[in-house]
């Protein structure tokens, strides 16, 4: 009853030893593996640091479990990060079911203000064309009078010539009058008012301009965001490099490395060919599209008022008061203090959208192609007002669009 039993068998090959054919009783630490008593003996393992193969496997096992107690906390770890990515898919899920209906309630909407609109312009097309059908048609009633008399008085003027009586015919009292002249002033009278009136697009596209309006700003405040009026964003000539070149509207930098000859100022970049913008932001949510002519590089983004005008630390990418995105060929990089990141896309559209969220802390870069590519995205705690800034190389040229 004290001996160690073991589940039957019919096969000892993986219990006895491979060379002695003797059962397998011994360990040996030195070349991991099990021995036979002949093994240990008289073959090459004699003098090795041999044990009993139960003395052996229950130090294995509690190797095993201290390793085990190693990986309990890791698997923990790792089932705590499904349980959270699962919690966070979860919400994503949620959130974006949640953007559907909204979105679907937003273009319900929409479709009923394009409806209305369509209405509007519908009506008032119908409008103008019963007002000049019926003045023509008012003339045209008029003009059949007339010709209804025409028509009997010439009736009369052929009866008069079939007369063979002269005293008859120059007794008949017959009005000879010319009066083709009336006839040709209200001829006239009739193809300028033609001319005159014609359908007023001006009036149907004021109609159809402003509902389009209407859309937008339903559209635009339904997300809380402001589409700054494109004059509101000028460049500050104050600020520019006197080797870049600034339209007469304020809205495009070129890099013309021809030394404008713009006085001193204290607020103007020295080293690198850089402007800011007029305006700056300090709350809210704002988008802007800029156009780049895709030659040479350049660097879009914002920056605090209070960023270097002169010497390394006022580029764009050597310090923490600018965000930027840079391009260059088939190339773009998000630049912040001194870390570069390469985006993995090649830019092939030279229009690109701005969207800023000051309180969230957010500064985000589009693609405008087709569909529309987010290129990067920047999270700070902004504590100043942003100003747009725009950074020229190699005959590069920025515009601000309309």
């Amino acid at each position: 009853m004290d001996h160690v039993l073991t589940e039957p068998t019919s096969s000892f090959g993986n219990k006895k030893c491979s060379i002695h054919k003797k059962v397998l009783e011994y360990y040996c630490s030195e070349d991991d593996t099990c021995l036979c008593v002949s093994c240990c003996l008289v073959g090459k393992h004699r003098g090795h640091q041999v044990e009993l193969l139960d003395e052996a496997s229950e130090k294995k096992k509690k190797k095993l479990r201290k390793y085990l107690d190693k990986l309990n906390p890791q698997k923990a770890a790792i089932q705590t990060r499904i349980q959270s990515l699962q919690n966070q898919k979860g919400k994503i899920q949620e959130k974006a079911s949640e953007k559907r209906k909204n979105m679907n309630k937003l273009f319900m909407n929409i479709k009923e203000q394009l409806e209305i609109a369509e209405k509007k312009v519908l009506s008032e097309i119908s409008r103008q064309e019963i007002k000049m059908v019926s003045k023509i048609c008012h003339l045209i009633k008029k003009m059949e009078i007339k010709e209804d008399k025409l028509s009997r008085k010439m009736h009369h003027v052929k009866e008069m010539c079939r007369v063979t009586d002269p005293i008859r015919l120059l007794q008949q009292r017959a009005s000879l009058s010319d009066k083709s002249v009336e006839a040709k002033e209200e001829e006239a009278a009739v193809s300028d008012e033609e001319m005159t009136d014609d359908l007023e697009d001006v009036l149907i596209s004021s109609i159809l301009h402003r509902s389009m309006k209407d859309v937008v700003t339903y559209v635009t405040s339904n997300f809380g965001f402001h589409v700054p009026d494109i004059l509101d964003i000028l460049l500050d000539v104050d600020t520019a490099h006197t080797y870049m070149g600034l339209s007469e509207d304020l809205r495009t930098a070129t890099d013309l490395d021809i030394n404008q000859g713009r006085p001193e100022s204290p607020g103007r970049f020295q080293t690198y060919c850089q402007v800011l913008s007029r305006c700056s932001f300090s709350s809210g949510r704002h988008y802007w599209e800029v156009e780049w002519n895709q030659i040479g590089d350049c660097g879009i983004g914002m920056c605090y008022p209070s960023i270097e005008r002169n010497g390394y630390q006022s580029a764009l990418d050597h310090n923490d008061k600018s965000w930027c995105l840079f391009l260059s060929d088939k190339k773009c990089s998000a630049l912040y203090n001194s870390v570069k990141i390469i985006l993995d896309v090649n830019p092939t559209c030279p229009t690109l959208g701005v969207f800023l969220d000051y309180e969230a802390g957010r500064l985000s870069f589009y693609e405008l192609c087709d569909p529309i590519r987010h290129l990067h995205t920047f999270r700070a705690s902004f504590t100043e007002p942003l100003h747009v800034i725009l950074y020229v190389l190699d005959e590069a040229s920025v515009k601000i669009r309309s």
